[in-house]
């Protein structure tokens, strides 16, 4: 068992709301809890490849690889046992700024379905996947935005 996946039943263990059973609706994707919530699977690897096509790697980043206009994301600097709720409530505290640079960065705001957000959260306590992060993962359109906003940068300091 990975150690996220031993990190997030403890989280859920301090929650109170540990699986009922290994139900998953057809899919390999959710676990149905004795409060009768679903809670997505946490998949670090495909978390790996939607930090990177989403665009979270533009602001963020991870093994010095990504964006430095918000923080690391770095495995060794988040907290452990982790509950992912409080990695959200974070998120979400920071929305209004994170939405604004979502516009002026990415031209539009990032949207993620449920799975989507626990996989990238997965990832992001996974030091094992991170170590497997690289900018070989970023897409070509994630890269060319990346450099044209450094080109910027570089243009805005060449003025003052």
């Amino acid at each position: 068992m990975k150690r996220s996946v031993q990190t997030l039943t403890a989280a859920f263990a301090m929650l109170g709301v540990l699986p009922a059973s290994a139900e998953n609706h057809g899919q390999n994707t959710q676990s149905l809890l004795s409060s009768g919530l679903v809670i997505p699977q946490m998949d670090a690897a495909e978390g790996r490849k939607l930090f990177a096509s989403t665009g979270c790697v533009v602001c963020h980043s991870i093994n010095g690889v990504g964006g430095e206009d918000a923080p690391m994301l770095d495995a060794e600097f988040m907290d452990l046992p982790m509950n992912p709720f409080d990695f959200a409530a974070r998120m979400w505290r920071g929305a209004e700024t994170m939405v604004e640079l979502q516009r002026d960065e990415l031209g539009d705001v990032i949207y993620l379905e449920g799975d989507e957000l626990a996989a990238i959260i997965a990832f992001v306590h996974d030091a094992e996947e991170q170590a497997r992060f690289s900018e070989a993962d970023i897409p070509d359109n994630i890269k060319a935005m990346m450099a044209h906003m450094e080109d910027a940068g570089d243009d805005a300091e060449d003025h003052d």
